[in-house]
């Protein structure tokens, strides 16, 4: 059975400067260098899962196309758990590898902080924490635009996944084991948008180290394409930064958990089914405040 993503492989478009902004983002991202050459970068989150960066032309790319021009996904593996009659690998109609071995990831002991909601207080003598940073717990799914939605949907449950939710004619939430998060995989089906990469979606501990995270990157000089915000549909946290490899990627926390009991949805694409709420243009990370406002500095909590 798939239990989730265990590796993902970029490329970059070739130069020595993508490739070394690759380098920077991902480790201000909170991800730990493993590996480092002039034709290959090696990440890993805290569980194992790892982000591999290569040049277009290192001999791991031979006789492979890329989805979309320029930097982009290349390759998916997906970590396995007991037998599977899956094949090692496959190609999803976007021209995305996808390969399947068993999960190299780690067993981790270490926990969100706990809420209070009305009613339900988890969270005793106990503040919540303060992140200076994120260190992102796994890779928590990948978003594509598609051309073919119905073709991309019919190969990604021939895999096993199953659908969570859905746009009809326009996007699929699919998931890859019974038992889980909301989504692994989404297919983005709009009209007139070439296929290939939205983003990567990086899980971490709680909604505090989105925050935490997203205005380090934002101290870091990354940009900001939106949020911090929350998903109705999935009920995660996020925010979305550019990413030099292709795409966006997204810190994501608090996402639901389905079974095998879950029945899927569907719904009318629009802006606030997409986000509750969403900040446009991120928090700068000196002052805390909107970009595109003056802190003039003051303290957020003084009056103006």
């Amino acid at each position: 059975m798939i239990e989730g993503i265990d590796r993902l492989t970029y490329c970059t478009d070739g130069s020595a400067e993508n490739l070394a902004r690759s380098k920077q983002c991902f480790m201000d991202w909170g991800l730990s260098l493993q590996h480092e050459a002039s034709d290959e970068l090696l990440f890993e989150t805290l569980n194992g899962a790892q982000v591999r960066i290569l040049h277009p032309a290192h001999l791991d790319l031979a006789g492979t196309a890329p989805m979309e021009e320029g930097a982009t996904l290349r390759e998916v593996v997906w970590g396995m758990q007991g037998d599977t009659a899956l094949p090692a690998t496959a190609t999803d109609p976007h021209g995305l590898v996808h390969r399947f071995a068993p999960s190299r990831k780690r067993v981790l002991s270490l926990q969100g902080s706990a809420s209070n909601a009305w009613g339900h207080v988890q969270r005793v003598n106990a503040p919540s924490p303060v992140y200076e940073r994120a260190q992102p717990v796994e890779i928590g799914h990948i978003v594509l635009f598609t051309q073919q939605l119905a073709e991309a949907v019919k190969f990604y449950e021939s895999l096993g996944f199953l659908m969570s939710d859905s746009y009809p004619g326009r996007g699929a939430f699919l998931r890859c084991a019974p038992q889980g998060g909301h989504h692994d995989v989404f297919l983005l089906q709009v009209p007139g948008k070439a296929q290939g990469l939205n983003h990567v979606a990086f899980t971490v501990r709680d909604i505090h180290e989105v925050f935490g995270g997203g205005l380090a990157m934002s101290r870091a000089g990354w940009k900001t394409q939106l949020g911090p915000g929350r998903h109705p549909v999935s009920s995660a946290y996020f925010w979305y930064f550019e990413c030099p490899v292709g795409g966006l990627i997204e810190y994501n926390a608090d996402e639901d958990h389905l079974t095998e009991n879950w029945q899927p949805r569907e719904f009318t694409p629009g802006p606030t089914v997409f986000a509750e709420w969403a900040i446009d243009g991120g928090i700068d990370g000196h002052t805390r405040r909107q970009p595109q406002v003056a802190a003039g500095g003051q303290f957020l909590s003084e009056k103006r």
